[in-house]
C-alpha cells in the first residue's frame, strides 16, 4: 500500500464502517486479533494493515477492502 493510500480518507472508512456495524474500536480489535492501538492507528491514518489483516477487518465489518482502502475516481 502506498503511503499516499493511509490517509485520513481510508480511516474515515473504516470508522463509519465500523459504527455502522454497531463495534467499538475494542470490539474491532478483539474480533481480528489486533490491539485497540492499532485499530486507532488506522482509523487516524498513521498504520496501513497487512492484506491479510485488511481482509480480515472488511469481513468482519461486513464490506470489501476496496469499499475501506480503494481510492476514488
Amino acid at each position: 500500500m502506498r503511503a499516499a493510500e493511509t490517509d485520513g480518507a481510508a480511516g474515515t472508512r473504516i470508522r463509519a464502517a465500523r459504527k455502522e456495524a454497531g463495534l467499538t474500536q475494542q470490539g474491532l480489535s478483539a474480533a481480528v486479533a489486533v490491539s485497540r492501538q492499532t485499530i486507532i492507528a488506522m482509523e487516524t491514518g498513521d498504520y496501513a494493515p497487512s492484506v491479510y489483516l485488511a481482509i480480515k477487518i472488511a469481513r468482519e465489518l461486513g464490506v470489501t477492502v476496496e469499499d475501506l482502502w480503494g481510492t476514488e475516481t
